[in-house]
């Protein structure tokens, strides 16, 4: 009975998703308020009540504060590129006009090939009425379906976004309470490579996030610099734009790429095919230089490791495959390294035996 089970799991992660969203949120959000907490206050011992609630305070005003600062660069440009669009318009609909006119002179030729088609035009109109009667029907569902799934995402997120601070507000609680679970009901020697394993997973995906978060400023910054010198348009948004895609691993600057492309179609051709042309050069150097050194050293996987789990966890599971592809590659990675190397010992195998390919 699969589909029963299957079924269970999803909506048992159904009630637990605000949960597990919260759990991820202070995550995320752990990463930045565990350096603030160590530069509160270093000191001063009676300060240590203040110390997590001022770091927490300050942790999500920042990312408030950086989230609002992109939306104040992108709402504007994109409602700048959008009127220069509309103002395309009249221009767009001459040219239409003008290729009406050129087509009319074929009107009569193709007048007489549907004099001699047999077409039931009567049954061609009922079906195209039943078509927009269901499109309609499908589009008021939809549209409701929407409305709930809006409603119940943002419901979702303020849930999951209060939960994600009680947890980090008592962190070291939990993760007591979490390790006496595991020493209680588990053998101590499974508690321990538990432990071990989890403290690895976190040392892991806190470094992975760091180095993202790197790559995607330091792709940003770049993009802004050199649109700048160049004299391009829209280099202060585009710089956010791929700034912000750029943080799903090697693919999502491409994201930011079309969009910009598209901002710069619309005024000069030309200046969106040089644009792209920019974007490659400065995606090479990203890729090969900057990437497999700032994510791939921060998270220990080397860089071919890091395409082979983006491009697995892609196919897998889309863009959150992505992002959780690399840490949990790289935790395997480690952890099969120490077995490797465990068992290498144990066999007793002498190191010149692998370390180098045997001489014909």
């Amino acid at each position: 009975h699969l589909d029963v089970v299957a079924g269970a799991a999803g909506w048992l992660l159904g009630i637990l998703s605000p949960l597990l969203l919260g759990c991820a949120i202070a995550f995320i959000l752990n990463v930045p308020m565990r350096a603030l907490e160590r530069c509160l206050f270093p000191h001063a011992k009676k300060a240590n009540k203040l110390r997590r609630p001022l770091a927490l305070l300050l942790t999500v005003a920042a990312v408030s504060a950086v989230l609002a600062l992109a939306g104040m660069v992108i709402v504007p440009g994109v409602r700048d590129a959008v009127a220069s669009i509309a103002a395309q318009v009249p221009e767009a609909f001459e040219r239409l006009q003008e290729s009406a006119a050129r087509f009319q002179e074929y009107l009569p030729l193709l007048a007489n090939q549907i004099e001699g088609l047999s077409i039931d035009w009567a049954g061609l109109s009922q079906k195209a009425v039943g078509l927009v009667q269901n499109w309609g029907k499908g589009l008021l569902i939809s549209g409701g379906g929407l409305v709930s799934g809006i409603v119940s995402g943002v419901t979702t997120f303020f849930i999951g976004l209060i939960f994600s601070l009680y947890i980090l507000l008592q962190k070291e609680k939990l993760a007591r309470q979490g390790r006496q679970l595991c020493y209680a009901f588990l053998p101590e020697a499974a508690a321990d490579q538990l432990l071990n394993i989890l403290r690895l997973s976190e040392r892991t995906f806190s470094s992975f996030l760091s180095g993202q978060c790197l790559e995607a400023v330091i792709l940003g910054t770049m993009f802004f610099v050199s649109m700048t010198l160049l004299h391009f348009p829209y280099a202060l948004l585009v710089g956010v734009l791929i700034a912000l895609t750029a943080l799903i691993p090697i693919v999502g600057a491409f994201i930011g790429c079309a969009v910009g492309a598209l901002l710069m179609l619309v005024n000069d051709p030309w200046q969106a095919l040089w644009f792209i042309v920019l974007f490659l050069v400065l995606q090479q150097i990203e890729g090969n230089l900057i990437y497999p050194h700032v994510v791939g050293s921060s998270v220990g996987l080397p860089s071919i490791w890091v395409l082979a789990a983006v491009t697995v966890g892609g196919s897998l599971m889309g863009i959150l495959g992505m992002l959780v592809f690399i840490p949990l590659c790289s935790v395997l990675y480690a952890l099969l390294r120490q077995l490797t190397v465990h068992r290498l010992k144990q066999r007793r195998v002498p190191a010149e035996k692998w370390r180098e390919p045997p001489k014909k």
